[in-house]
């Protein structure tokens, strides 16, 4: 499905145990294969730092269940500063969409400086709008969502799985390739976050598998609960 020129995919969410797990990445290993980038088994690291306005927006929206709304961030893998990603996901009432394009380690840091005159020169939309939302709503990184994710793919349907485990929120610097970058875990060791993504419909023998977790769907936001981690955590 298409919208203002941008693919519109379904995302389902769903707190699991480790016991459910193990059960669910046997038998998924069985059918649909892993995703090329990750490095082994466990996944890869991602971190990502999320902006937000001087009216907090983000969060507000997300917590109200605003039917539309936009979120952006800095994505890095493994901490590579070499593989940095600037990225604006966006929902569309039932489903999201984003955009996404590379940013150099120089531009990384200009815009972790508060500096965002260059992106206003990079042709992609995704650099223009953030340009712009920090000029009318002085919209700054506010909170890094870090978390290990072991991913499974399938062209069928355009399938994408994901385990995200050892979900973590920034206590300190939001700059990720500081040596002064620290994280603290946000949920019980023994829980994660599965989320199915997917086009326009799930294969039947995908489905089968996930249908043993897919009972209690949950408006899941990793972004929010580092949210509110981090305001504890300034309140200690």
């Amino acid at each position: 499905m298409k919208y203002e020129g941008h693919t519109l995919r379904h995302e389902l969410k769903y707190y699991i145990n480790y016991d459910v797990y193990h059960v669910l990445r046997k038998r998924l290993q069985e059918v649909i294969q892993m995703d090329e980038n990750m490095p082994d088994e466990e996944g890869y690291l991602v971190s990502s730092i999320y902006f937000d306005d001087m009216y907090h927006s983000a969060v507000e929206e997300k917590i109200a269940g605003t039917r539309f709304r936009k979120k952006f961030r800095i994505r890095s893998y493994e901490l590579n500063n070499q593989l940095i990603r600037l990225e604006c996901k966006s929902k569309y009432n039932e489903y999201i969409s984003k955009t996404s394009t590379k940013l150099s380690f120089e531009e990384y840091n200009q815009v972790m400086n508060g500096n965002y005159d260059n992106l206003i020169k990079r042709e992609e939309q995704v650099c223009k709008e953030l340009f712009c939302y920090n000029r009318t709503k002085l919209l700054k990184p506010v909170v890094v969502v870090e978390y290990r994710r072991e991913a499974y793919i399938s062209p069928l349907g355009n399938v994408r799985i994901t385990f995200d485990k050892e979900i973590s929120s920034s206590t300190g610097t939001l700059d990720i390739f500081s040596p002064n970058y620290h994280t603290s875990k946000v949920l019980p060791d023994d829980i994660m976050v599965l989320e199915v993504k997917y086009d326009d419909y799930i294969p039947s023998h995908i489905l089968s598998i996930l249908q043993t977790a897919m009972t209690d769907r949950c408006a899941i936001s990793k972004y929010v609960m580092c949210r509110e981690e981090k305001r504890r955590v300034k309140l200690l």
